[in-house]
């Protein structure tokens, strides 16, 4: 009996996962990477560890991908973060779980991962054609039956298209998938960046470039009502926000800026201490230290290259009395300390961001398979998809049980 025919376009944690799954079932299955080798995405997610997954139970995982999470779960039923890690252990490369249930190769080196799923491809004599663009899909009766690549029309029983986002273009997700999928009659959600840092207009914040704050806590504003907060880590740059908080609040922020809203952010750089804690603390260095200069005494609650940005937004002159120190100025330094305001007037292109929100119209795929409900034998998987979720390993998870699914049944 002769085998049917898969064809997988793109090689990234979807289309590797979805390649491999299909020939283990026994199909015939060729891999279309335009890029000269696969995984190139992979290879720097992480900060070149690869954070593959997260160790939250599934109730508590599908909440971090917003209002579209539920689409998810038929999928996370057949293939989640136990069977992911099992798999990996299986490919023989260890996996350990960290702070926050992010979960990353013992080795460190997530060009191990790609490694690992490139042997499984190999081993499941997968043919893998790299400087293989695809530019369009056939179809025949409702169905698809073929691509063109290189001139070449390939004859094909099924189709996995898992080209990505276009996010970090230069790693090949430069957008290729939603023109196919459109070109075959799937509505594209608005494509934006996600987990992407922040531009903002306040001089300030471009003075403190380089400084990493960690343990605040970060509050969103949009026209003067809170719509969001996260804690953790947050990063100053030359041209605004980033860091682990600001990422994770920019899909909300990117939305609300392209619909004309103000955004502030406000930061909460002491945030184990209240308000009345805080003043005591203050009151309690002054006590012991006054005398001194202001600048000198604030090193004990801040880094060296926030104290005049401090002092200048606190209007406190440095050379103030610190032995008779003005309870107005006592206040002043409270009160910023606890909500810093920083203004956000727009957020970094598709090249700096991790994900890209939006895709596939969700009503139009079947969850249980990944298969298209408009063009049959079409699987739609990983970031195609209008799916997206916060840091710390839940994108990629999404990538690999997409995929899986779309393999056990293309």
């Amino acid at each position: 009996m002769k085998k049917s025919r898969t064809i997988v376009i793109g090689g990234g944690a979807a289309g590797l996962m979805a390649a491999g799954r299909a020939a283990e079932r026994g199909a015939e299955v060729i891999l279309l990477e335009k890029m000269e080798r696969t995984g190139r995405k992979i290879g720097i997610s992480g900060k070149g560890r690869c954070n593959l997954g997260n160790s939250s139970p599934l109730t508590d995982f599908i909440t971090h991908f917003d209002k579209n999470g539920n689409f998810l779960r038929g999928c996370f039923q057949q293939f989640f973060t136990p069977d992911m890690v099992a798999f990996f252990e299986r490919m023989n490369l260890p996996l350990v779980t960290e702070r926050g249930g992010r979960i990353f190769p013992v080795s460190g080196r997530a060009l191990d991962v790609v490694r690992a799923l490139n042997n499984w491809l190999k081993a499941g004599r997968v043919t893998v054609k790299t400087g293989a663009p695809v530019t369009a899909l056939l179809v025949r009766d409702g169905r698809v039956s073929g691509v063109v690549s290189l001139g070449e029309e390939l004859p094909c029983d099924s189709i996995v298209l898992a080209t990505g986002g276009k996010s970090y273009p230069r790693t090949g997700s430069t957008g290729d998938g939603y023109r196919l999928a459109a070109s075959l009659g799937h509505t594209i959600i608005p494509l934006r960046p996600a987990l992407v840092p922040l531009n903002s207009p306040d001089p300030a914040v471009r003075r403190m470039n380089g400084l990493d704050l960690r343990n605040i806590q970060v509050r969103l504003f949009i026209d003067g009502k809170r719509r969001g907060q996260d804690f953790g880590e947050l990063s100053f740059t030359g041209f605004g926000l980033s860091g682990p908080v600001v990422l994770s609040l920019s899909g909300i922020i990117v939305d609300a800026l392209d619909s004309g809203h103000k955004v502030t952010l406000s930061l909460d750089l002491k945030p184990a201490l209240d308000h009345t804690k805080l003043d005591d603390r203050l009151l309690r260095d002054l006590a012991g230290r006054g005398g001194e200069p202001i600048d000198s005494i604030l090193r004990g609650l801040l880094p060296r290259e926030m104290i005049p940005v401090c002092l200048e937004s606190c209007d406190l002159p440095e050379d103030v009395d610190t032995a008779h120190f003005p309870g107005k100025y006592r206040k002043r330094l409270v009160q910023w300390l606890k909500d810093f305001r920083i203004d956000i007037d727009g957020y970094r292109s598709f090249d700096e961001a991790i994900i890209t929100a939006g895709g596939v119209n969700l009503k139009e795929i079947d969850p249980r398979t990944m298969e298209s409900k408009l063009v049959g034998g079409l699987f739609i998987v990983g970031e195609l998809l209008d799916l997206q979720a916060d840091t710390g390993g839940y994108n990629l998870q999404a990538a690999f049980s997409t995929g899986w699914v779309a393999g056990s049944f293309c």
